[in-house]
């Protein structure tokens, strides 16, 4: 009878409810019972410090035991509810609802389990000094400790043990880390009293011990290797590395840059590692040349590559970090020590500057491919590649220095002047030959007669007989030179804009000063330099040409390269075509791309007016140009009509975009949405793109009887020959140009 009672209950699924209530009660006892035993040990562990290594393994293991019940149960309720679902959700929802809560009890046992063996295997790592196994532990036990704060049941009192046993086990492991760089890269460096001088470096060195084998392949990496990527694993490598890089820069890179008989040598200590030291070679240069400059510091930085670590994706963050920490300031130091030094002093060697420019490219790219720089532009290479304006520079330079020494020297040595005397005239080109043959030839100097034989007298243009000052002499020889290289040289002011534009402020700003300047110095003056000075403003009117003719000359430069680049356009007709439509598409896309090169040329160095009306002027060219164009053509398509639109629509959006004369963005809007103040033809361009698009009512409607905006822009043949291209021949064509006539 009580089998067949069973049997009944069973296939009801009463009897599996009452013992899965059974099952749940008692396992949810066993669960309280493992957290409290848990909690106790753990407790111990790292609160009291009492060893419970066996204990909490036995404990650990039936929390294993209750979990796999757990699982089963689970599955166990959920075929139940599933069978039988529409009587017994209520009450199978409480007994899961219930074995959740036990679940996330057994998780969190579950973080304490793997804190308890990260933190075994972390102490076992650092006595071994496996730094990589012991910093990788340590952070899974941090994840672990997370993982308990983020549980809403979690015992405070435990959390605050671990987590103070995980920052003094930190704390413990960068002492033991830092410990080991400093043993494993030992600085060796000159008193601070004698770090001033070039000898005093000699004393410098760096020894860095790699701690490994000579045979990397088969045996662990070298210890240097494994404190650095611990360090980058505990995220304290950025720091040690900064410390590290201060020193490298001041006592071995920037000594190399300067001091051009220093060298760096690289030698192995007995396969244990590599000591770096500077060696003195004497040498009579004053400065060190680039190549020799790129050659040392990549040396210490291949070195340092090399050596540092052997882990490859540790070894890329080193890189970068230490890249970043010593390019700024290296490169600085390049510039101002070495390249600015190599200057060429005469045009005739700007041309081999080319191989200076060369080596600074290939310095660069090995300093990327080891990962030391990141980045396309950068203040090195531009330097260099910018040497006409360093070398005008530096020309300009030595010649006022050299003309003011000879100005300011002693007037009573003296040289006797006769008709023989001859000055080293240069053989000009003739006027007109700009070729590079002819400039080549102009190089060469000669002494010329100056006079014509044939129709004047043996003594004219010859100075009589007397004696001047040497120095006015050799004045006039240095001007002779400089105009003669001037001559021959390749550098024209035509060809770069931002040394036009730079010009013209030079001149405008001479000319400003020379208004006022004789009037400052006349009261104190003697009377007979007085009246010279204030005739400084008879300058004012030849500067004031000078800056305008030159940026002027700029400007046709730049007007004439827009116009041919509109000339591959293929007089915007016959858009439809894909081939055509390309190359006017292309011919806009390079205007805009002209435009926008010189605005980022002429920012913050023009004037804002002259600026917005050097931009506008070029501008206006373009859209001139385009206008006449699309007026010429005599029949129009509606695809036409459409591709010319889409082309116009680009010059309207981006057209005001090149209005830049300020590095802040936000000051320029200003200039940018007044364009029409700037480029004449604007309005009319707008109003051309609205025909384009317009039917022949709102065509009629913009002219509005010769008043309207369609009006003030065109002419009435102009409007309607632009309307006979657009539109077919009709009624309605007849009509609306019927009504287009002058006012």
């Amino acid at each position: 009878m009580a089998s067949f009672v069973t049997e009944v209950l069973a296939s009801s699924g009463k009897l599996e409810k009452e013992d899965l209530n059974g099952k749940i009660s008692k396992l949810s006892r066993k669960v309280e019972e493992t957290k409290e035993e848990v909690c106790d040990i753990i407790n111990k562990r790292y609160n009291e410090f009492l060893p419970s290594m066996q204990g909490a393994e036995a404990l650990m293991g039936q929390a294993e035991e209750v979990s796999k019940e757990i699982d089963n149960l689970k599955t166990c309720i959920e075929t139940e509810v599933q069978h039988n679902l529409h009587t017994a959700v209520t009450e199978h929802a409480k007994l899961k609802q219930q074995l959740e809560r036990n679940t996330s009890v057994i998780a969190m046992l579950r973080h304490l389990e793997e804190f308890h063996i990260a933190m075994e295997e972390f102490h076992k790592a650092l006595l071994e000094k496996k730094y990589v196994i012991s910093a990788t532990q340590l952070e899974k036990a941090r994840h672990s400790a997370d993982a308990l704060k983020a549980w809403k049941g979690s015992e405070l009192p435990l959390l605050r043990a671990l987590s103070s046993e995980l920052t003094v086990q930190r704390e413990n492991l960068i002492y033991h880390l830092g410990d080991e760089w400093k043993r494993l890269a030992v600085w060796k460096l000159p008193p601070s009293k004698e770090s001033t001088g070039m000898k005093s470096f000699l004393k410098m060195e760096l020894q860095l011990t790699l701690g490994g084998t000579k045979e990397p392949l088969q045996s662990p990496p070298p210890l240097l290797s494994c404190v650095l990527q611990a360090l980058a694993i505990q995220g304290e490598l950025q720091h040690k590395i900064k410390l590290f890089s201060q020193v490298l820069l001041k006592y071995l890179l920037k000594p190399l840059i300067t001091y051009p008989s220093l060298n760096v040598d690289v030698s192995e200590q007995q396969g244990e590692g590599i000591l770096l030291s500077l060696q003195c070679a004497e040498t009579p240069e004053e400065h060190p040349s680039p190549s020799q400059v790129y050659t040392k510091v990549l040396v210490v930085l291949k070195t340092l590559h090399t050596h540092l670590l052997a882990e490859h994706e540790t070894k890329k963050k080193v890189s970068v970090i230490l890249g970043d920490l010593v390019w700024q300031e290296m490169s600085h130091c390049i510039i101002h020590e070495c390249l600015l030094h190599s200057i060429p002093t005469n045009s005739s060697q700007l041309e081999q500057y080319s191989v200076v420019i060369k080596e600074t490219e290939e310095f660069e790219k090995s300093l990327k491919e080891m990962q030391y720089l990141r980045g396309d532009a950068t203040e090195l290479l531009k330097y260099a590649r910018d040497i006409n304006c360093h070398f005008a520079s530096k020309k300009c330079k030595d010649v006022i220095v050299a003309a003011r020494k000879l100005m300011t020297s002693e007037m009573h040595n003296t040289v006797k002047i006769t008709p023989d005397s001859k000055l080293s005239v240069p053989k000009l080109p003739s006027p007109g030959s700009g070729d590079n043959k002819g400039n080549q030839k102009a190089k060469k100097l000669e002494a010329p007669r100056l006079e014509n034989e044939k129709q004047l007298g043996a003594l004219t243009l010859c100075l009589p007989v007397c004696r001047i000052s040497e120095s006015v002499q050799q004045l006039m020889e240095l001007a002779l030179h400089t105009l003669s290289e001037a001559v021959g040289s390749s550098r024209n002011l035509l060809k770069f804009p931002h040394l036009a534009a730079i010009q013209h402020n030079n001149c405008m700003y001479i000319a400003h000063h020379l208004l006022t300047l004789g009037h400052q110095f006349r009261p104190h003056l003697p009377d007979p330099l007085s009246e010279g000075a204030a005739t400084f403003v008879d300058l004012v009117p030849g500067f004031r040409k000078l800056g305008a003719q030159c940026f002027l000359a700029q400007l046709n430069v730049q007007r004439a390269e827009m116009l041919e680049r509109l000339s591959t356009a293929r007089n915007f007709s016959n858009l439809d075509d894909e081939e055509n439509y390309s190359a006017a598409s292309k011919a806009v896309r390079q205007v805009i791309h002209q435009l926008k090169r010189l605005g980022t040329v002429w920012q913050d160095v023009l004037p804002v007016n002259i600026y917005c009306k050097a931009i506008g002027t070029l501008l206006n060219t373009a859209i001139s140009e385009l206008i006449a164009k699309i007026m010429m053509l005599e029949d129009i398509s509606t695809e036409d009509g459409e591709h010319l639109h889409i082309l116009c629509q680009t010059i309207i959006e981006e057209g005001p975009l090149v209005f830049i004369p300020l590095p802040e963005e936000s000051k320029n809007k200003k200039y940018q949405e007044e364009v029409s103040v700037y480029v004449t033809k604007w309005i009319t361009f707008k109003e051309l793109v609205i025909v384009l698009r317009a039917n022949l009512q709102e065509i009629v409607d913009r002219w509005a009887e010769g008043k309207g905006p369609l009006a003030l822009e065109f002419c009435s043949s102009e409007m309607k020959s632009l309307i006979r291209a657009l539109f077919q021949n009709t009624e309605r064509r007849a009509v609306a140009l019927s009504k287009i006539k002058d006012s």
